[in-house]
């Protein structure tokens, strides 16, 4: 969905990893060579200052898109480019890119101390002329993500999960960056921690413009956070536009039974359909729909045409089921209407 002035623009971005066996093995059993489609064909772009989610099941390439996001990983086809900014010092130029990583914990070096984790970036971007400087920096950085200038002497072992995570966040502000990729940054966390970060977050993104680009299967998460959401399934977009608009009112089958799962405190006992089935391989993925072996609306024409996402009010959808529904009754509609 195009946006004006973007941050962030993917353009049909794919990312593929041949996973064939050993060379000589294919040549004496005649095996062929086989892709991993991890991603595939994603678009979309990010207005500055939104919180961009994209959910899915494990497997469905998030953490593949994010890595591409950040450049750890280059995409095999399309592309992944940023816009322009204009910062307060009158600069022009590309935003600067961060990620949080899901294990706060494993993200930090242990020998380290904290006020040399969060000092690192910024010594070597050259962001501060002297160490006094950057010492202030660092003190500042550990205050507003609610940790005590003094916990920079200290060893990642000595804080909680939750405090872990301020202390990668703080990490990430160093940079000053502009767009912060946030790959399930809560779901190592106690609940109670998780919406201490997750309040944390928003501050932040209020007080320093920040972007996110948000990666979680935690739907109450998504839901408290989002601005705009993606649904992905199996390397591709399904439903893709407002967050309350899909929330409050979702199209696509998968969408529909990936809401099902949130709790609901005022009526627990509602029916639901559960999700049921696994995920299909993206090494072999089923032709045409990839969705279409756990689709309870699926018809013949899903498992032959693989859709494409189609403009609705405010979001984006991509299923043969609804194209057809809605063409079912436009011509119902042009039948019933009298000619000129």
């Amino acid at each position: 969905m195009a946006e004006a002035n973007p941050i962030l623009i993917v353009e049909n971005a794919s990312c593929r990893f041949d996973v064939s066996g050993p060379w000589l093995q294919r040549i004496a059993t005649g095996a062929p060579r086989r892709e991993l489609k991890a991603v595939n064909q994603v678009s979309f772009s990010v207005p500055r200052g939104a919180t961009f989610s994209i959910v899915g099941e494990s497997g469905c390439g998030k953490t593949t898109l994010a890595r591409m996001i950040v450049g750890l990983q280059p995409p095999t086809a399309g592309s992944v480019r940023f816009g322009e900014i204009r910062r307060a010092d009158g600069t022009v130029g590309p935003p600067r890119v961060q990620m949080i990583f899901q294990d706060p914990y494993a993200s930090l070096n242990p020998r380290w101390r904290v006020g040399d984790i969060v000092a690192e970036p910024i010594r070597e971007l050259k962001l501060r002329a002297t160490e006094a400087e950057t010492a202030a920096r660092v003190a500042e950085l550990l205050v507003t993500v609610g940790l005590s200038a003094a916990d920079a002497d200290r060893y990642p072992h000595a804080f909680s999960g939750g405090q872990r995570q301020r202390i990668s966040i703080a990490r990430a502000l160093a940079t000053e960056a502009d767009v912060l990729v946030c790959d399930e940054p809560t779901s190592a966390l106690d609940v109670s921690v998780q919406a201490q970060i997750l309040n944390l977050m928003v501050r932040l993104q209020k007080k320093l413009d920040l972007t996110y680009i948000l990666i979680s299967h935690n739907l109450s998460v998504v839901r408290h956070m989002s601005d705009q959401l993606a649904i992905m399934y199996l390397g591709r977009i399904v439903e893709i536009g407002d967050a309350d608009t899909i929330f409050n009112g979702p199209l696509h089958p998968y969408t529909r039974l990936l809401l099902d799962t949130i709790p609901d405190v005022e009526s627990p006992n509602r029916a639901r359909a559960p999700l049921s089935g696994e995920v299909p391989s993206p090494i072999n993925p089923p032709p045409g729909c990839a969705f279409h072996p756990r689709c309870p609306m699926a018809e013949a024409a899903c498992s032959r045409t693989v859709p494409e996402l189609m403009p609705r009010p405010r979001r984006s959808v991509a299923c043969l089921v609804l194209e057809n529904s809605e063409g079912a009754a436009d011509a119902q509609i042009s039948r019933s209407t009298p000619s000129a």
